[in-house]
């Protein structure tokens, strides 16, 4: 039931029919001529027909499902009418209006026949006349990624290992989020692989049939989202992204090591050029390996097996601090006694913000990866310093070490720092904490393992462009594309390395970002610079919830400033009209988001309220 219930409420799942637009909407500004910023909630449920919801014998939402397919019906046009009625009544008008999100899983679209697999013609009718039936804007998510998972065309890609991701032992990782099962499918853009050719082929059969709709049907279609949120995998995807001990990537399947063999001839050109940069010996890009092997725990052939969190030369200095009476004008990060840059700041915490009642943002985190592969070997300091009213406090302070190649041992010296500050405690209303790195982390520099990172986010955003590209050649409009990715650096504790995320993040890439939002980054300082600094406009947010209930008005604010900040489009996540019997009355994060007027969880309700009057506009 928990599995089922997921499908059609989590994470971009939700079981919605689609449509695509080759027309310009209905309408694209307010009557005073400024922009119009679409409201498009996604709806758990919509897949479902009258019949099975209303039938009192079937009380299981698969069974239901199945129903529905089995009487070809159309979804629940009636429910989300009144839903978004209630939201804006009156229909779509002024300068926000609100429509709504359709997910279409791509590989879920297929039916086995004695030919093979093939697009299930009879449910995309379905889907279609279910989107004519509903007189709304729409934002149409092309859903492709990990989590399209429930087709029966799954249980055949996953006995072919080109088409999965894998661990360095040569397995796929085996994965789940709170009890819905999800796929690692490979980032390689070969569109020969077999996952690859059945994503496409999805695309370009559900472009060629959307040029077939009403033109009204396809005004009505405002952004088109691609694939889901790209990146790499790693274990306990439920809890494990901000894991920095141990950590498993993703991708060592042969393709991929053949690929980043690739990728580093052309950037090096011959090996002696790389030994030369790298100090890392090979006879040929043949023989190279990924880094996979941490030289604490294993034995390495050559340095160039080293592989860990900070291997790459980073090492991240994060924790929170809560400043409620703003006496804080800044962070410093000095390193051996000097100055060295400004803190980042304000970054997502909803882990403090739930954990303590008496802060009242979950933007307090901040973050700084120091960059060590240049530094001397031996023992460093670090302090995080925050100004305030003139002077200097200490937010925290480690030390760690850089130790050589060869292990051998370092230099017993004691580093310098600055003397004589007091702690940020001191400083009315501060309350801080330093959570990365643990004291005398020890830390070893291997430019293969940076190598390595950068060519798992060059997969990720490939990969991306493969998708965008194979929309574009079936006809979709190239200014409705959007991404529809995670943004793993405002979340300060998160591993960004564990995603590979950020090259697909670009200000130089051809698609607009769909950049989803929970928690403390719907309205964020952090990420209306990261947004400023990458120079992305015109933007939209595929998924979106504050996950807040402290203080009022919060909710309204956020939406307001994705009007001021350009977007075109916003997504609350999620609403449901899947009926009472149907749920499994299991709390977990995900429903606890669930909006509507008698949910407080996570400030369910209150987006309720701000949805509705933010639509007033």
């Amino acid at each position: 039931m928990l599995s089922t219930w997921i499908r059609l409420t989590c994470c971009g799942l939700l079981a919605l029919p689609a449509s695509l637009s080759l027309a310009q909407p209905a309408s694209t500004s307010s009557p005073a001529g400024e922009s119009v910023m679409w409201i498009t909630p996604s709806i758990g449920g919509m897949a479902l027909c009258d019949k099975a919801m209303d039938d009192p014998k079937i009380t299981d939402l698969a069974v239901a499902d199945q129903e529905c397919r089995k009487r070809k019906a159309d979804g629940a046009v009636a429910a989300v009418t009144r839903l978004l009625d209630t939201l804006e009544p009156g229909g779509p008008q002024g300068r926000v209006q609100v429509g709504y999100t359709a997910t279409l899983q791509l590989l879920d679209l297929y039916r086995k026949t004695p030919k093979g697999w093939e697009i299930d013609q009879e449910r995309l009718n379905s889907i279609f006349r279910t989107i004519e039936k509903i007189k709304r804007p729409v934002v149409l998510y092309l859903s492709s990624s990990h989590f399209d998972s429930q087709g029966p065309i799954t249980e055949e890609l996953i006995k072919d290992p080109r088409n999965l991701l894998q661990l360095k032992n040569g397995k796929p990782l085996e994965l789940g989020y709170f009890g819905y099962r999800i796929v690692p499918y490979t980032l390689l853009a070969d569109p020969t692989i077999p996952v690859n050719r059945y994503r496409f082929e999805a695309v370009r059969h559900v472009a060629k049939r959307i040029k077939a709709m009403p033109e009204a049907v396809r005004k009505r279609v405002i952004a088109i989202t691609l694939a889901g949120e790209l990146h790499h995998l790693f274990p306990d995807f439920e809890h494990g992204m901000g894991a920095y001990a141990d950590i498993q990537v993703t991708d060592y399947s042969p393709g991929s090591v053949a690929g980043f063999r690739s990728w580093l001839q052309k950037k090096y050109g011959t090996v002696s050029a790389m030994q030369e940069k790298t100090g890392l010996a090979y006879a040929s890009f043949d023989v190279i390996q990924p880094p996979a092997k941490d030289i604490r725990k294993e034995t390495l052939s050559t340095f160039g097996d080293h592989y860990d969190a900070f291997a790459d030369g980073t090492l991240p200095f994060t924790g929170w601090l809560w400043d409620p009476l703003k006496k804080v004008t800044r962070l410093d990060l000095y390193v051996d006694g000097k100055l060295l840059a400004e803190v980042p700041y304000g970054m997502n915490r909803l882990d403090v913000y739930r954990a303590e009642a008496s802060i009242t943002s979950p933007n307090t985190g901040f973050r700084y990866d120091l960059d060590y592969s240049q530094m001397r070997v031996g023992k460093h300091r670090v302090q995080v310093v925050a100004m305030s009213g003139g002077s200097r406090y200490l937010v925290g302070e480690r030390d760690f070490v850089i130790v050589p190649r060869d292990q051998s041992s370092v230099p017993n010296t004691t580093p310098v720092s600055v003397n004589g500050l007091k702690g940020v405690d001191k400083v009315e209303g501060v309350r801080s904490w330093l959570d990365l790195p643990k004291s005398l982390q020890d830390v070893y520099f291997n430019p293969l393992a940076r190598d390595w990172n950068a060519y798992r986010e060059v997969q990720v955003r490939d990969f991306t462009q493969a998708f965008h590209d194979v929309a574009l050649k079936a006809g979709l409009p190239r200014d409705k594309l959007y991404s529809h990715q995670i943004v793993p650096q405002v979340n300060s504790t998160w591993n960004p390395q564990l995603f590979a995320a950020d090259l697909s993040l670009a200000a130089d890439v051809p698609w607009k970002q769909g950049l989803n939002m929970y928690g403390g980054a719907t309205d964020s300082a952090w990420m209306r610079k990261f947004l400023a600094d990458r120079k992305i406009s015109d933007y939209g947010v595929p998924e979106f919830n504050p996950q807040q209930w402290k203080t009022p008005g919060v909710h309204l604010a956020a939406l307001q400033s994705h009007l001021k900040g350009g977007a075109r489009f916003v997504s609350p996540y999620y609403f449901s009209i899947i009926p009472d019997k149907f749920k499994a009355g299991v709390e977990h994060s995900v429903n606890r988001m669930e909006i509507g007027p008698t949910n407080p969880k996570d400030g369910s309700d209150a987006l309720y309220q701000a949805i509705i009057e933010f639509a007033r506009q």
